[in-house]
């Protein structure tokens, strides 16, 4: 295909909307997602099959806000999972994540007699950020409500699994299980030129071949084309605001001299940061619910800039 050289790559990048979806939410492909999965629960419980379901959701009422997920689908047993591809850090990441598990709660309601037993919900995060600055090689969080002085969990019904990828930094040699292979795989699948040896299994077979760019119908590479032009932009985007911000925050600090004055410009910076974000996207032609996806800002918010 003429526009196909290009792009250098030879793998898909599974951080853009197309390459995530590709992978992990086509029918063809659900084996890859199962394979995902079984490899962050660890041996707690096994996922044997996957349905995968509508990923647009609105509120109980017309005014609330509707969800769009990345992934969404229900295993054998009834339990829904949830998979979000997070490319850059939000001001209010985990209150989204918060926000989005209460979807796949509330539509177990039942109409008449019921008695609130619920299925289990788990809430998948793969981050290409780091938010944990205290923990330097602690990448992946597994939460659940619990009791604050006893420590034990008080439901074990809703889970939230967070997997900060930047901190994942394994080499090919270093690779323990399959929990550490599908992280190397996520971390590493853009800049890979072959299938790493250590890579064997059956399921990393069939994934470099649906990852594979000179595979794709002229359809699909078209398609990710356009989503990988959005990803590298809104990642100029962020990156550009975020040395903005922090020049700003930064000199409002020096300037007030305090202690005060510095915590005060931080804070100011992270409000910047988030608005400058918030117009470069906007000059780029993404819709309002986009930006305010990536940003935490509201709709009103980003009508006014």
């Amino acid at each position: 295909m003429k526009n196909r050289i290009f792009n250098e790559d030879r793998y898909v990048n599974p951080y853009t909307d197309f390459g995530f979806k590709k992978l992990f939410g086509t029918e063809v492909n659900k084996d890859l997602l199962i394979s995902f999965i079984n490899s962050l629960l660890q041996g707690k419980e096994e996922v044997r099959s996957l349905t995968y379901l509508n990923t647009e959701h609105l509120g109980i009422s017309e005014a609330d806000r509707k969800a769009v997920f990345d992934v969404y689908c229900e295993n054998e047993r009834g339990e829904k999972i949830l998979v979000e591809m997070q490319r850059g850090e939000q001001q209010f990441f985990k209150d989204r994540s918060l926000y989005y598990a209460t979807f796949p709660i509330q539509e177990q309601g039942k109409r008449g007699d019921w008695d609130y037993r619920l299925k289990a919900v788990y809430v998948i995060g793969i981050l290409n950020f780091t938010f944990d600055q205290q923990h330097e090689g602690y990448f992946h969080h597994e939460v659940q409500l619990t009791d604050r002085k006893t420590q034990d969990v008080f439901y074990d019904k809703l889970t939230f699994i967070y997997l900060e990828m930047p901190k994942f930094n394994k080499r090919e040699d270093q690779l323990d299980g399959m929990f550490d292979k599908w992280l190397f795989v996520l971390r590493n699948l853009t800049r890979l030129m072959e299938r790493p040896f250590a890579l064997q299994e059956k399921v990393f077979t069939k994934l470099f071949k649906a990852a594979e760019i000179a595979k794709f119908t002229k359809e699909e590479y078209d398609r990710y084309e356009e989503s990988l032009k959005v990803y590298r932009d809104w990642k100029n985007t962020i990156d550009t605001a975020v040395i903005k911000a922090e020049k700003r925050g930064l000199e409002k600090g020096i300037k007030e001299g305090m202690e005060e004055g510095i915590k005060e410009g931080i804070k100011e910076g992270e409000k910047q940061k988030a608005e400058e974000i918030a117009r470069q996207m906007k000059a780029c032609g993404l819709p309002a619910p986009t930006i305010s996806r990536c940003t935490g800002l509201g709709l009103e918010q980003i009508d006014e800039l």
